[in-house]
């Protein structure tokens, strides 16, 4: 009994290394749950989620107005009604059509490329805040929200578009080569709205509150945007301040209009574009689609949460 006691205990077995966790996590292929991808590893994500964002876009749009009786009539609908409405209070009451020539034509393509970008950002507003659901329960690039949102809103002014050239023919406004400038022009639109929409979703991510402040900031841009007249004869003559005409000039908003007035409208001619039209346009689509996509892919990792 006494030798039992006095044997010595076996030895444990040593412990083995224990491996560094970021070695395992990189030998199969774990990351971080919610972190942030590279810059270039978004876009591709982004890329690949391509036939997402359109299949998403064109979804959003057929529902848009699938409870109305009169359905998809009203994409072409609501912005001509917003136009009539427009004209009779400031081309009849007002008189601002006075001494804009085609001013119908002037009026509802102004209407028409406005509400494209004006539409692009409440959605881009909402696009985080109102799709938690989604963004919670399915892992993909949020980015896709608002630039889907955005998609959307370019194919509602492709269907205005078939309308507005209608309104045109009717006006006696002929087809000409300069049409073909619509298609730099909206693809320089589209990547402003996109850039601002992801900006815009980014803030409003954070504080959902903007999203009842937007329609009033939207509301001012649009008066000094020259949608129901022309910038020109608005400040023709007048006591201003030498700033306000190039600041008016060079808005984003009133640029877009104007290249589309001056592609569609053979009466708007070039001596009424702002200097250096065309740098302007892509300067500001560079500068909102680019920094607006980097703005929202540095707050990447925090969608989603809590």
């Amino acid at each position: 009994m006494s030798q039992v006691l006095d044997t010595p205990p076996t030895p444990a077995a040593p412990a083995p290394p224990v491996e560094d966790p970021a070695v395992l996590a990189a030998r199969y292929g774990l990351t971080v749950s919610g972190a942030r991808p590279s810059l270039r590893a978004y876009v591709g994500q982004l890329w690949q989620r391509r036939h997402f964002i359109t299949a998403f876009s064109t979804a959003k749009l057929t529902a848009q107005y699938s409870q109305a009786k009169l359905g998809q009539v009203w994409q072409v609908a609501t912005p001509l009604l917003n136009a009539a409405v427009y004209y009779f209070i400031f081309g009849v009451l007002m008189g601002t059509s006075r001494g804009v020539p085609d001013y119908i034509p002037f009026l509802v393509t102004g209407v028409f490329v406005w509400t494209f970008t004006q539409s692009s950002v409440m959605a881009g507003t909402r696009a985080i805040s109102g799709s938690l659901g989604l963004v919670r329960a399915l892992h993909f690039p949020r980015a896709s929200l608002p630039v889907s949102y955005c998609l959307q809103q370019l194919q509602q002014l492709l269907f205005s578009m078939c309308a507005l050239i209608v309104i045109l023919l009717c006006f006696g406004v002929p087809p000409t080569l300069s049409w073909l400038l619509v298609i730099p022009a909206l693809f320089l639109q589209f990547t402003f709205n996109t850039g601002l929409a992801l900006i815009m979703a980014r803030i409003g991510a954070h504080t959902p509150d903007i999203a009842q402040l937007m329609p009033f900031l939207l509301r001012t841009w649009m008066y000094v945007s020259g949608v129901m007249w022309s910038l020109s004869h608005l400040t023709a003559g007048k006591d201003i301040p030498s700033w306000v005409t190039p600041a008016l000039q060079a808005n984003p908003a009133a640029v877009y209009i104007d290249l589309m007035r001056f592609a569609l409208i053979d009466s708007f001619t070039s001596d009424q574009l702002p200097p250096h039209v065309w740098p302007l346009a892509v300067g500001w689509a560079l500068l909102l689609g680019v920094g607006g996509f980097i703005y929202f892919w540095k707050a990447e990792e925090t969608y989603g949460r809590g």
